[in-house]
């Protein structure tokens, strides 16, 4: 299982690294127009299988481009449905849906120009049910949510691999969290 998931991320790299090799001409982007995206991410639990998740969501820009040293800084909303499916506990579900809002910090390089970025951001979300698989069980449906990020603009078109983090924050025990990969497509318009 680990050389599976090894290969995935290997694989999710190597389609970034490739289409970035494609060029596009400079000129600085906007980050102003709203997204729409979908996105899959994997959560592993080593002999017990993993998490695998699909989401759909929004990205509503929220501020105007600031210059900060060599490189350009917005933010953005973001709104996203998620499912997760996880190995069951017992005769338990092992269908979770999630909805949840990030605010997001995106630095793009160049001035603004590149059509590479890198964002982080912040956020919470609520899960119709407490998440429980066989080697980890949430204490609430309510979680914090951390992601980092690293992508490539293609005129109207992103890819983005990003890596996130959800817990309780230690509201209440256990808070054991869950670490996703996970990579998005965006499409603005």
């Amino acid at each position: 299982m680990r050389f599976h998931t090894c290969a995935s991320l290997a694989g999710s790299a190597l389609l970034v690294a490739l289409l970035g090799l494609s060029g596009t001409a400079a000129h600085a982007f906007e980050d102003s127009a709203r997204g729409f995206y979908a996105e899959g991410g994997r959560a592993p639990h080593g002999e017990m299988g993993s998490t695998n998740s699909a989401t759909v969501g929004m990205t509503i820009p929220w501020s105007p481009r600031e210059p900060v040293h060599e490189g350009a800084l917005t933010t953005y909303w973001d709104i996203f449905l998620s499912n997760w499916h996880a190995p069951a506990l017992g005769n338990g579900p092992h269908d979770y849906a999630q909805i949840g809002a990030i605010y997001t910090w995106r630095y793009r390089f160049e001035h603004g120009a590149s059509p590479w970025f890198a964002e982080g951001g912040v956020g919470g979300s609520v899960m119709d049910h407490v998440y429980r698989t066989p080697d980890r069980s949430f204490s609430t449906a309510f979680q914090f949510t951390e992601v980092i990020g690293i992508g490539r603009s293609f005129g109207a078109h992103e890819l983005t691999l990003r890596l996130q983090h959800f817990s309780n924050g230690g509201i209440k025990k256990p808070n054991p969290g869950e670490n996703f990969v996970r990579l998005r497509y965006t499409y603005h318009f």
